[in-house]
């Protein structure tokens, strides 16, 4: 990741915004990270990543009896290991 001072980055804002088309850029302002520019489509793919949070009186009770009965499917058996290590 490409580091610049918030002064370089406004002489430079061109520069910084095509680099930000292949690599996030952190933008400093007296030595302390401030932002960080990157592209529209890597901002895209990190907002379809967001979650949905719910709280637990939210859910119905079917969706409490689905969660009850879930298993983890045998391929991920080894994950287990994760949780009680």
């Amino acid at each position: 990741m490409e580091v610049t001072t918030s002064a370089d980055f406004q002489r430079k804002i061109g520069h910084y915004q095509d680099k930000a088309l292949v690599e996030p850029v952190m933008v400093t302002r007296n030595g302390r990270e401030r932002v960080v520019l990157i592209s529209a489509d890597e901002f895209k793919r990190l907002k379809r990543r967001d979650r949905e949070v719910l709280r637990v009186e939210d859910l119905t009770e079917a969706d409490l009896k689905a969660i009850r009965n879930a298993e983890v499917p045998a391929e991920y058996a080894h994950l287990d290991a994760e949780l009680n290590g």
